[in-house]
């Protein structure tokens, strides 16, 4: 049966079992927010089944659970991290930071960050950059998924980004794209849950198309729009990967491998809006540009038209009082983790 919780009662449970392999209370609690606050967008995909995940590899030290990051290129504007192989939100987040920081100061920045690991939603720290008056992009690179265009063996990641700014009134315009037809914590998801997948989602290890979860695991993802799919994975790659000088392509290692360093590396860049023009200003166009989208006759069969980022925060406020829904499998785990840690579950709602 599914499991229907609290938001904040899984955060407490997340950020305890954290805590309770050695993760400092702080990062703790970014970490399991990060994965909740997926859950609450309805990314689930990207929500509390991977906390096993973080778990494994905190244990294994591949993954570790005290950040010590360090600058190890200064250029002002630019500057390039080392993470230590720390926790990529924790990492993540210190970047925006440091973005925000700098782009007040020189107007735009680029923060390159090497030696990361997974660090979830993309959008959970655009986002941040977007509340503070600023336009980012974060892209990030990933463990081989797809094939290159033409291929039949996978080689390059989904390596997703998302860009976010700043909408007055409607809060804020934010997209958050895998590469590929689909993330591939959404196969997983459906592995966990037993669903079938849409024919144009995932090949399996031969190449051929297949609706089972499980067999695209071990398989293909396929890109989204073709060949333009792949080479937008590629550039990304040459931003997150190639540039910071991080590990790349094929080298990468995914968050549900317990035992391989990750190497992924990030890329934010950071537009202070003041720079360009005044903030108020901004946003009143931006309000501009989402009623004219919203405002457009909707197709037969369609009842609204978003924007990007409507959906997620709908979703967060009808979730924040109707509780999260966990998959069976995925309470599963997290029951074993809390045997494990000594982690209380939360309770159902």
């Amino acid at each position: 049966m599914p499991y229907n919780v609290q938001a904040e009662g899984l955060t407490r449970f997340g950020t305890a079992v954290l805590e309770s392999l050695g993760v400092p209370a702080a990062d703790a609690h970014l970490l399991a927010d990060s994965l909740v606050v997926a859950e609450l967008w309805g990314h689930s995909s990207h929500g509390m089944l991977r906390l096993p995940w973080y778990a494994d590899r905190l244990r294994s030290g591949v993954m570790t659970a005290r950040t010590q990051s360090e600058i190890v290129m200064d250029g002002g504007a630019v500057s390039i991290v080392d993470g230590r192989h720390g926790i990529g939100q924790v990492l993540t987040a210190q970047a925006v930071h440091a973005g925000i920081e700098r782009a007040r100061q020189f107007g735009v920045s680029a923060i390159g960050v090497r030696n990361s690991n997974h660090f979830g939603t993309a959008a959970y720290f655009t986002r941040m950059a977007a509340e503070a008056g600023c336009v980012a992009l974060l892209a990030t690179n990933a463990s081989p998924a797809m094939a290159p265009w033409g291929g039949k063996e996978k080689a390059i990641g989904t390596n997703p980004w998302s860009i976010a700014a700043p909408a007055g009134a409607r809060g804020v315009a934010v997209m958050d794209i895998a590469n590929t037809a689909v993330a591939r914590g959404k196969i997983y998801l459906a592995a966990e849950r037993g669903e079938p997948i849409p024919n144009n989602w995932a090949a399996d290890e031969h190449g051929v198309p297949t609706t089972h979860a499980a067999d695209a695991v071990h398989g293909l993802i396929l890109p989204m729009a073709g060949h333009k799919g792949y080479v937008i994975s590629f550039m990304m790659d040459v931003l997150a990967g190639v540039l910071t000088g991080s590990k790349f392509g094929a080298d990468v290692a995914g968050p549900y491998e317990a035992n391989r360093e990750s190497g992924c590396g990030h890329m934010l860049i950071t537009i202070d809006i003041k720079s360009m023009m005044p903030v108020a200003e901004f946003e009143q166009r931006m309000q501009a540009l989402i009623n004219e989208v919203k405002d457009v006759p909707t197709a037969a069969g369609v009842e609204e038209i978003f924007f990007p980022g409507e959906l997620e925060d709908r979703n967060t406020l009808r979730l924040r009082g109707a509780g999260i829904t966990i998959a069976d499998t995925t309470w599963s785990s997290l029951a074993k983790l809390s045997d494990e840690t000594g982690s209380a579950l939360p309770t159902f709602i």
